[in-house]
């Protein structure tokens, strides 16, 4: 019985053998992504259209680490030679209007037309635990599937006006890799997009049928910057409302200023959801760009930016550089403890804080 013969019922048969735990390959491709590619690398490969190195440049900028803010800038130097060749078009609206749900209807249209679009979405964050859900990419399932379509959601943060600290730098990225239409989507507050119209070409204000009658669109100052206002949902028992709204809304733009572009805004009703009037829209847009094209407006828009951005950066790297300054901190906690107990007034306080800092 110690030697069994080959075949019989007490012969061992081998079974079939176990492979790896874990693929080469994916070990391999795993330590690929996690070495750290170069400025040069990363602006080399967004320059090819790469989506995987434009969505790491832009994770770079985005850092808040110090180390990474050299090497951010010179991934942005860079690319800036490749920008300044897309459309830029902002999107607003409350929440609940169909922001994500027309973004992407409007984005498969425009690619249908043979155009590269990136979405920047930007989801609020909150002021409690400063999270951010990050779900739009989950509500533009086929947008996201599109070759010609990249989808970057980012945080809001402590960024006021709509959009994501930079929110300007990745649209210089994303042109740079190719994209020829840039889609901002703000985080949808109603009232305080104002960053937004300084970093796009064209402000689109996204409304619903029974938001409130004319007086309340007066009211908004947001309807003073918008190019055209789309009123969304216009399908089902609430056509007759949007057609309502539409007049109520057209009458309100006659009230205000002639704009500077020279430009008449127009009022236009769509349902994303039908993915009906989504031309319509789109033949406004192409119509207005074609207006500010030929009286220069769009070109000097384009410089009044450029030099708005620049105040802006030297704003909040003063900020930063004041918050993160090791001195400034215990001078900081001492003084707000004297405005605390109303030894100190706050304007004080703050004259004592810049006097120190700026010595």
């Amino acid at each position: 019985m110690d030697n069994p013969k080959p075949h019989s019922a007490l012969s061992e048969i081998h079974g079939v053998h176990q492979p790896e735990a874990i693929s080469p390959q994916a070990m391999a491709h795993i330590a690929l992504r996690r070495k750290q590619p170069t400025a040069d690398e990363l602006v080399s490969a967004i320059l090819k259209g790469d989506k995987t190195a434009l969505s790491r440049a832009i994770t770079l900028i985005e850092s808040t680490n110090p180390t990474h803010s050299q090497k951010a800038a010179d991934v942005i130097a860079q690319c800036l030679p490749h920008a300044n060749r897309s459309v830029r078009i902002g999107i607003t609206g409350v929440p609940g209007v169909g922001k994500s749900t027309f973004i992407e209807a409007f984005g498969k249209y425009l690619t249908g037309l043979g155009k590269k679009v990136a979405v920047l979405a930007v989801d609020p964050s909150s002021s409690l635990s400063h999270g951010s859900i990050l779900g739009d990419k989950t509500r533009m399932e086929e947008l996201v599937k599109d070759e010609n379509a990249y989808i970057r959601p980012s945080a809001s943060g402590e960024a006021l006006g709509g959009v994501a600290r930079k929110s300007r730098e990745a649209i210089i990225l994303c042109e740079a890799c190719g994209f020829d239409t840039i889609i901002i989507e703000t985080v949808g507050v109603g009232q305080s997009e104002t960053a937004v119209h300084s970093m796009a070409d064209f402000f689109l204000l996204l409304q619903i049928a029974g938001a409130g009658d004319e007086l309340q669109g007066i009211k908004r100052g947001i309807m003073e910057m918008a190019d055209l206002v789309v009123i969304n949902k216009a399908d089902g028992d609430n056509i007759k409302r949007a057609r309502l709204a539409k007049t109520e809304y057209n009458r309100a733009l006659h009230l205000f200023p002639v704009k500077v572009s020279g430009w008449q805004p127009k009022v236009a009703t769509c349902s994303a959801l039908e993915k009906e009037g989504i031309a319509e829209v789109w033949q406004e847009i192409s119509s207005y760009f074609e207006a500010v094209t030929a009286n220069g407006f769009f070109d000097a828009k384009r410089h009044e930016q450029n030099a708005y951005w620049l105040t802006e950066t030297i704003n909040s790297q003063l900020l930063e550089r004041f918050y993160s300054n090791p001195d400034m901190a215990s001078l900081l906690e001492q003084t707000k403890n004297a405005v605390q107990n109303s030894e100190l007034s706050p304007f004080a306080a703050a004259q004592v804080l810049l006097g120190q800092y700026f010595k």
